[in-house]
Order: structure tokens, then C-alpha cells, then sequence
């Protein structure tokens, strides 16, 4: 009986292995999937000349070497106090004398950051009409945040020099 159910079962298992007569498909890759969907390479448009926007950068550049030439002469100024206050207590009059300075040219340097939102506005407003990146206007852009940025590391590193308030 067991010889049997031995057969039976290895009869249903080898006939399980033999295939049926039949066309399958490839399992190579169709020619739809070596197709490529990514984005087609696209010309980067040139910016035409725009006179107006010219007169509007060289302002802003004027601006930006305005407030540049004036936050380089206070912080001059702020770095020497700082040094003279190092190792003073907080309220010396060395130590009022930095935070002074340091309050001046924090403001010195919001000339910068106000440029800097000007240029970016000009940017934006061009963007906003559709028109390729003006590229006088991008290398300004970038200038003024490099500056910006350059300058807020500038006070840190005077900052450091002063005692912190009590």
C-alpha cells in the first residue's frame, strides 16, 4: 500500500515538471522598458540685454561697496575696543565702550542685509515674470550674500573678545 501511494505521488510530481506545449513570453526586457523617461536635456535660455535692469544693478552694487567700505571702517574700529575690553567685567567702561561698538556695527551691517533684500527682490521679480536669470544680477546676488554672510561671522569673532553680560 505504501509502494503505491510512493508511485501515485511520484507519477503527480514528475508529470508537475513536464511543461505544456505552449509559446511563452521572454523574460528578456521589452523594447517599451529600455526606453528613457527622464527629462529631455533643454538649452538653458540667454538673457536678452535689459538696459533698465543694468542701471538697477550697478545702484544696488554702488550700495553694496557703500555698505561694505563703511561696516569694514566700524568693525575696525569695534575689533580694537573689543581687545581693550578682554579679561574686563561686564559693565567696565571698556566692556560699554565694545558693546557700543558692536551694537554700531550691527547696524552698519543691516545696510547689507537690506541691499541684499533688494537684490534678491530684483531676482524674484524677474523669476516671477518668466525670464531667464540675468546673469550681472546673479553674480551681484551671490556677492551680496557672500558679504552678508562674511560680515556676521566678522561680529561673532569680535563678540567673542567681550565678556557676556551678567
Amino acid at each position: 500500500m505504501q509502494k503505491r501511494i510512493f508511485l501515485v505521488a511520484l507519477g503527480s510530481l514528475l508529470g508537475a515538471c513536464a511543461a505544456p506545449d505552449g509559446d511563452y513570453p521572454s523574460l528578456l526586457p521589452r523594447p517599451i522598458e529600455q526606453e528613457s523617461f527622464a527629462e529631455p536635456a533643454r538649452p538653458e535660455p540667454e538673457a536678452s540685454a535689459d538696459p533698465a535692469l543694468e542701471v538697477k544693478v550697478a545702484e544696488q552694487a554702488a550700495a553694496l561697496a557703500s555698505a561694505a567700505t563703511a561696516f569694514d571702517r566700524a568693525a575696525a574700529e569695534a575689533d580694537s575696543l573689543s581687545r581693550a575690553a578682554r579679561g574686563s567685567s561686564a559693565g567696565s567702561e571698556s566692556w560699554i565702550a565694545a558693546q557700543v561698538a558692536l551694537s554700531g556695527l550691527d547696524a552698519m551691517r543691516s545696510a547689507t542685509a537690506e541691499t541684499l533684500a533688494d537684490i534678491e527682490r530684483l531676482a524674484i521679480d524677474r523669476a516671477a515674470q518668466g525670464v531667464p536669470t540675468y546673469p550681472e544680477l546673479q553674480r551681484l546676488l551671490e556677492r551680496a550674500e557672500l558679504q552678508n554672510r562674511t560680515q556676521i561671522e566678522r561680529i561673532d569673532a569680535i563678540e567673542r573678545n567681550v565678556a557676556p553680560a551678567a
